[in-house]
């Protein structure tokens, strides 16, 4: 499935910030970046990649940090504040 099909299905842009500790030194934590579309508030891909990361990654979750938003916005009216005549 496209994108925009993808985001007229209501998908959003979703941006998570993992902290995980390093395997081989558990008191340093990480930080992975991952981006994706994602349904808000349920976020079912992002669980899915979570699932994956405990079943497959040595490094263990600290904490996860989430932010979304639609990229595709309902157009804005804006009213001038001052109208110029040119002759």
């Amino acid at each position: 499935m496209s994108n925009l099909s993808l985001q007229l299905r209501g998908y959003r842009l979703t941006t998570a910030e993992i902290i995980y500790r390093l395997p081989d030194h558990p008191g340093v934590l990480q930080s992975f970046v991952w981006q994706n579309l994602d349904l808000a508030p349920h976020f079912p891909v992002l669980h899915r990649f979570l699932d994956f990361w405990e079943r497959n990654i040595e490094g263990k979750l600290h904490s996860v940090k989430v932010a979304s938003t639609g990229i595709i916005h309902p157009g804005e009216l804006r009213h001038p504040g001052i109208s110029l005549a040119l002759h």
